[in-house]
C-alpha cells in the first residue's frame, strides 16, 4: 500500500509515475498530455567515440536526471526495456503486462567518464535491494536493471556488486537484475526531461527531488554544475 503522502500527491498530480504507484490497476493519470506529447520521442544518432549505457532503476523522471547532470553524458533518453512488446505505451507498461522496466539511455564519452562509475552512480542514486519496488513505486516495470552490452561491461557490474555486499552498505541484499542488453524503446515526448520540465509537479518535488539532491551530495565531483 502506499503512504498517505503518496495518495494525497497522486490526488494532486497531473500525470506521471505516482499516478500508478502500486502496480496494476492504479488510477489512470488525471489528465491527458496534448496528442503531439504522446508521440514517442525519437533516439539520438550515436556520436564518434560515443558510448551507451542502459539502466533501470524505477520512475526514470529522477534517473534521467540523475545521469544527464554528469560530466561527459551528452543525453540522456527515458524509455523501455526488458520486456517482450515491441514500441510499448506508457499505457501497456502502466498496466505491468509487457515486462519492460522504465528505463534511461545513457550517451556518455567513456574519455571523459567510465562505465564503471555510472554503473557506481547507478546504484547509489536508488535503493538495489527492493524487489519490484522503489519507494512508492511498486510493480515489474519499477524494478531494478543493469542490461550490460559486452562481456566486460558485465564484469564490471558483477564487480560493483560484490564490493557493495561486501562492504554492506545496504541492510538488505542486492536484487538487481544483470541482463543482455536487448532493446530500448523510447518513452512519449512528456516523458522526456521531465524533471526540469515539470518542477512543481508533487512527485518531482517530494520524491524526485530528494533522491537527487541525496545523490548531488554524494558526488558533487561528478556533476556538470553545481546544485543550488
Amino acid at each position: 500500500m502506499k503512504p498517505l503522502l503518496i495518495l494525497l500527491l497522486t490526488a494532486l498530480s497531473t500525470v506521471g509515475c505516482e499516478a500508478r504507484s502500486g502496480g496494476p490497476g492504479a488510477a489512470a493519470p488525471a489528465a491527458t498530455p496534448p496528442q503531439d506529447d504522446r508521440r514517442f520521442a525519437e533516439l539520438p544518432k550515436q556520436q564518434a567515440g560515443e558510448a551507451v549505457a542502459t539502466f533501470a532503476s524505477g520512475c526514470y523522471w529522477c534517473s534521467e536526471h540523475v545521469f544527464e547532470s554528469l560530466k561527459g553524458v551528452r543525453t540522456v533518453v527515458s524509455g523501455y526495456s526488458g520486456g517482450t512488446v515491441a514500441n510499448p505505451t506508457y499505457e501497456q507498461v502502466s498496466h505491468e503486462n509487457t515486462g519492460h522496466a522504465e528505463s534511461v539511455q545513457v550517451y556518455y564519452d567513456p574519455k571523459v567518464i567510465s562505465y564503471a562509475t555510472l554503473v557506481k552512480v547507478f546504484f547509489f542514486q536508488h535503493d538495489p535491494t527492493t524487489l519490484n519496488r522503489q519507494g512508492p513505486d511498486v510493480g515489474e516495470s519499477y524494478r531494478s536493471v543493469v542490461f550490460y552490452r559486452t562481456p566486460q561491461e558485465k564484469q564490471q557490474i558483477d564487480a560493483e556488486i560484490k564490493r557493495i555486499q561486501a562492504a554492506k552498505l545496504f541492510p538488505s541484499p542486492v536484487v538487481t537484475q544483470v541482463l543482455p542488453f536487448k532493446a530500448f524503446y523510447p518513452a512519449e515526448r512528456y516523458h522526456q526531461d521531465y524533471f526540469q520540465n515539470n518542477p512543481d509537479n508533487p512527485y518531482i518535488r517530494n520524491v524526485s527531488t530528494p533522491r537527487f539532491q541525496r545523490f548531488a551530495e554524494k558526488f558533487p565531483e561528478l556533476l556538470k554544475e553545481p546544485v543550488k
